[in-house]
C-alpha cells in the first residue's frame, strides 16, 4: 500500500469514531436527566428540592371569643434550665477550659470567683468579661439567651462546682 492510501483510510477511520464519539456524548446529557428523573421523582428540579418543610397558615379570625382569665401559676412561665443552658451553651468553653474559662466542677477556681459575689459572677456572664484571668464572651456568645437564663446557668455551675 502506498502512503497516500494508508492517509486516507486512517483519516475515514479518525472521520467514523470521531462521529461515534460526538454521537454517544450528545445522548450523555438526556441520560443523565433520565437517570435523575428515575432516582428522584417527577419534581426534581431546584424550585422543587429547596421547598420548605411545611406551612404555616394564619387565619384571621372573624369573631372573637372570650377566653377566661387563666390564673397566676398556668401563665408563669417555666424557670429555665441551669443545666439545658450550661450542655448548650457554655459547655463549650468551661468544659475544657478554653480562654482561661474556669473549668466545670473545679471547685478552687469557682471558690475565689464566688468570693467576689454571685453578683458579680452573674454580671460577667450576662455582659461580658475581659481580663488577664481570660475571656468571657457576653452571654456565653448565645445573644439569643435571656437574662434569667444565663443566671440559671450561672448556679447550675456553681452548685455542681462545690
Amino acid at each position: 500500500m502506498k502512503n497516500s492510501t494508508i492517509i486516507v483510510i486512517f483519516g475515514i477511520v479518525l472521520t467514523f469514531f470521531g462521529y461515534v464519539f460526538v454521537a454517544h456524548h450528545l445522548d450523555v446529557p438526556a441520560k443523565v436527566q433520565r437517570d435523575r428523573i428515575e432516582q428522584l421523582g417527577g419534581g426534581s428540579g431546584a424550585a422543587e428540592r429547596i421547598q420548605p418543610v411545611g406551612w404555616l397558615n394564619v387565619v384571621a379570625a372573624t369573631e372573637t371569643k372570650r377566653e377566661p382569665a387563666k390564673t397566676a401559676s398556668a401563665a408563669a412561665p417555666a424557670a429555665p434550665s441551669g443545666q439545658k443552658v450550661y450542655e448548650g451553651a457554655c459547655i463549650a468553653c468551661h468544659g475544657a477550659g478554653i480562654a482561661g474559662a474556669p473549668k466545670f466542677g473545679d471547685a478552687q477556681v469557682w471558690k475565689k470567683r464566688v468570693a467576689k459575689g454571685v453578683g458579680a459572677l452573674y454580671t460577667s456572664a450576662i455582659k461580658g468579661f475581659q481580663g488577664s484571668a481570660g475571656l468571657m464572651p457576653a452571654k456565653g456568645g448565645n445573644a439569643g439567651l435571656s437574662d434569667a437564663e444565663v443566671k440559671a446557668a450561672v448556679d447550675y455551675i456553681l452548685a455542681k462546682s462545690k
